[in-house]
């Protein structure tokens, strides 16, 4: 019987994969073909989806992006023994997207059933939990550590310096808490694991419990992945069925109302307490009182997804990888106006010109790229210019900069960068949870201000003013959403100073 693989995670269904697998299945019974379906997440070549990968002796053979009406042609031009077809994409593990990626995190991404503990474990799945069982909480920090894994949610902190906090505290109770508030425009990293290989998630949750003595577990999610959820809760019932949750360490998911404030952590564990999504002063910090008044880490789904390879291969052979301080991979999400979209998992130090360009394969429009913005929407806008710069931590932060969660939205030369700022400042407001002056109502008196210079009212006096604003914000705000806000305004303004002359150009046209 021939297995093919047809992704169904969000992705993949918003561009029909549902309907794909429904068509295939239906002219298969009426062929009498013998096939067998097989739903896996995705590999994140979003452009090539619905993208169907069918088992070969030569390997998996791929066929995308395939709508409802060409399954009958893709079946007659023998799709089943792997033939050629327009849509035809060859082996897909040869395809140089992802030929020319490291794959660490998302290794098993699209590959395999993601609800099938067997596949994830023939897929070397547990190895990393069973070792940091036989080298002990103590070691397992130690490799975490030396690995260089820093927090890939956005603020780079390393991780085992976190974990070894939260291990020192003495605690009747500690917690470990996933940050999957996958908020920032064009990101959906976190999503794939959930998706696609959501007990990877459950290991590193399992091995991060295990090193700082936890007992319970929180994935804190959006509403807006429901089938994210749906399947991350699938998998934590097989998980609990196998024995792997429920002994000494279990996880519960919960499910955010769509505060984007709710991303920053300790506004994260309010809401999982009941509360309003306010910020906390810090300190204390989390590691010392957190969820409940307890030790607890708070991490992103990436961070906690990367730490089964290191404790399988070892911290020596991630730390190998990267650039600078930034070891390892980042997974970099290309969205907006790009011909390549999705997914790409590769070593830091690539320059951006090389992510943009190479990878992302320039814009969709075909017209010149403008500027990108990295790292969410309070992430700063690159031009071109800039774009020989090193897609690292440091590099970024000296160049106003951040990474972020990886996310990279790309714009053609018909962007209003004017717009753009304005619309950073617009979101602070209305994403604020209000707790800070700052942010409240230096948002609201940004966007006002940004709207008199596009006006062309005191100019001069209002461009002081919106830098004066900005210093505020970033100095000011207790937490990242008004601290980072100044980042896409001040590089609008400094990058594109011509957007915001919108009076004396229409006076001038």
């Amino acid at each position: 019987m021939t297995r093919v693989f047809v992704p169904r995670d969000a992705a993949a269904l918003a561009l029909g994969a549902e309907g794909v697998a429904n068509a295939l299945r239906s002219e298969a019974a009426k062929r009498d073909l013998p096939l067998e379906i097989v739903r896996t997440g995705s590999r994140g070549l979003h452009w090539l989806e619905p993208l169907i990968e069918v088992d070969t002796p030569k390997g998996r053979i791929g066929y995308g992006p395939v709508a409802v009406p060409e399954i009958a042609a893709v079946l007659d031009a023998g799709m089943l023994k792997g033939q050629h077809h327009a849509k035809c994409v060859g082996v897909v593990d040869e395809h140089l997207w992802l030929k020319r990626q490291t794959r660490i995190t998302f290794a098993r991404c699209g590959i395999v059933d993601p609800l099938s503990l067997k596949d994830y474990e023939a897929h070397g799945g547990l190895k990393g939990l069973s070792r940091a069982h036989t080298l002990g909480a103590a070691a397992t920090i130690d490799a975490i550590t030396k690995s260089g894994l820093r927090g890939r949610g956005g603020a780079g902190f390393p991780t085992g310096v976190k974990w070894k906090g939260a291990s020192d505290a003495a605690a009747d109770r500690k917690y470990v808490v996933c940050n999957a508030d996958e908020g920032d425009s064009g990101t959906f990293a976190d999503r794939m694991i959930m998706e696609g290989d959501p007990f990877l998630l459950i290991e590193g949750m399992a091995i991060a419990a295990f090193a700082i003595g936890a007992t319970k577990g929180y994935v804190y999610s959006r509403s807006e992945y429901p089938h994210a959820n749906a399947t991350f809760t699938a998998a934590l019932t097989i998980a609990r069925n196998a024995g792997l949750l429920g002994k000494t360490f279990d996880i519960e998911l919960r499910v955010g109302a769509g505060s984007y404030v709710c991303g920053e952590e300790t506004a994260l564990l309010e809401s999982l307490e009941g509360k309003r999504g306010q910020v906390r002063a810090k300190p204390p910090l989390p590691v010392h009182e957190g969820l409940f008044g307890k030790p607890t880490i708070i991490n992103n789904v990436l961070s906690l997804a990367t730490a089964p390879w290191i404790m399988t291969n070892g911290a020596e052979a991630y730390a190998a990888i990267g650039h600078g301080k930034s070891r390892g991979t980042m997974p970099i999400q290309l969205a907006g106006n790009v011909k390549h979209s999705g997914l790409f998992e590769a070593p830091f130090g690539m320059t951006l010109g090389e992510i943009v360009d190479k990878i992302g394969g320039g814009t969709a429009s075909g017209r010149p790229v403008r500027a990108v913005q990295c790292g969410g929407p309070l992430g700063a806008y690159f031009p071109r210019a800039l774009f020989d710069t090193p897609y690292d931590y440091e590099a970024f932060a000296a160049a106003d900069g951040l990474i972020g969660h990886g996310g990279i939205v790309v714009f053609d030369d018909t962007v209003d960068m004017a717009a753009q700022a304005r619309f950073a400042l617009e979101f602070c407001g209305i994403e604020s949870c209000g707790k800070c002056t700052p942010c409240r109502i230096g948002s609201v008196r940004g966007v006002e201000v940004i709207d008199r210079i596009v006006k062309g009212e005191a100019r001069e006096r209002n461009l002081a003013l919106i830098e004066d604003l900005c210093r505020t914000l970033k100095l000011g705000s207790l937490c990242a959403l008004g601290g980072f806000t100044p980042y896409p305004v001040m590089s609008a303004l400094r990058h594109f100073p011509e957007d915001f002359m919108g009076a004396k150009r229409a006076a001038a046209e």
